[in-house]
């Protein structure tokens, strides 16, 4: 018999039982960061980019992350999300600039949304570093962070 949550009586992966908990409302807030050169962000701005704009298109492909996160994380459970939004802003860096990604997933239900939320910030961040890589390549993405959750048996959290 195993001590792990997702592990059955056999010592496999099994997804976890949540028929007998309550329906809250749930919230959760991720977000990431990507570092970006002068001339990506002049590009961006100047409408070089010959992809389009990368964060329309990023803002899509986190949605969309979001709404298939069970089917890439094994054991998620499929959520029925009630909302999802991305926010994009631009800030001057020490060198070049950084994009800061948040993202916000909603639901009223059983299990919380916070690997919904870190993948769609994840998925935008893949998503605007391959519409950008032909002006360059050494964007680097980096923190990528929970920064709170609302909901659930565990209650409240916010990042320090």
């Amino acid at each position: 018999m195993s001590n792990f949550t997702h592990w059955n009586e056999e010592g496999r992966p099994k997804m976890v039982d949540i028929s007998d908990k309550t329906i809250t409302n749930r919230t959760a807030i991720a977000r990431s960061t990507i570092t970006l050169s002068d001339e990506v962000y002049q590009a961006i701005q100047q409408g070089g980019i010959k992809k389009g704009d990368p964060t329309q298109v990023a803002q899509i492909a986190g949605i969309i992350g979001a709404k298939k996160t069970s089917d890439i994380i094994p054991m998620c459970h499929p959520i029925m999300l009630q909302g999802t939004d991305l926010q994009f802003e631009y800030t001057k860096a020490e060198v070049g600039y950084e994009l800061h990604i948040q993202a916000t997933v909603k639901c009223s239900g059983k299990t919380g949304v916070e690997m919904e939320a870190l993948t769609a910030v994840s998925i935008a961040a893949l998503t605007f570093y391959d519409m950008c890589k032909a002006v360059d390549k050494s964007m680097v993405i980096k923190e990528t962070y929970l920064v709170q959750k609302t909901g659930g048996k565990s209650g409240d959290f916010v990042h320090k």
